[in-house]
């Protein structure tokens, strides 16, 4: 009953702080969100040894490094000297790697239609054929030409 209500409290709030509590409750809190709501991504901050647990409970898990020591920006996924970083991080790069991540799924899509509508089309008109419009030295340079240059040539120029 108390759980039920933390995470109704929780959701209607933008973020959770939690202040003296031990590791294990922080590890819990963030357990507690990421069991109940699984469409919500989780983020932890710490900055020493006491946070570890927490940060590896977080679908991100955000260290700092300070005066407590290394061991939080060590288990952490992304690591920082100070807090002001943090804004740039999600504000700038969050975004930019959705973008990105979409722009190649979407050429991925584009890929592949190109690859597989031919050959349905080719199945069609030859009456259900187990035959294959092309040769598999041909499908390979295919991959090998649209799968993965074009994916290095966008991490080079980006």
């Amino acid at each position: 009953l108390m759980r039920r209500k933390l995470v109704e409290l929780s959701g209607k709030a933008d973020a959770v702080i939690a202040c003296r509590v031990s590791p294990k409750q922080k590890q819990e809190i963030v357990k507690l969100v990421r069991d109940e709501k699984p469409d919500i991504t989780t983020l932890a901050i710490g900055d020493g040894a006491n946070d570890v647990n927490m940060i590896i409970g977080a679908h991100v898990g955000i260290g700092l490094k300070g005066v407590e020591g290394q061991q939080a920006s060590r288990a952490s996924d992304y690591c920082f000297g100070e807090f002001k970083h943090l804004r740039r991080l999600l504000l700038f790069y969050g975004r930019e790697s959705y973008r990105k991540n979409s722009a190649l799924i979407h050429y991925n899509f584009f890929k592949n239609m190109v690859l597989v509508l031919p050959q349905f089309w080719f199945g069609i008109f030859n009456f259900y054929s187990a035959a294959n419009p092309y040769d598999s030295f041909i499908i390979q340079f295919f991959n090998l030409l649209y799968s993965s240059l074009p994916i290095v040539i966008f991490a080079i120029y980006d």
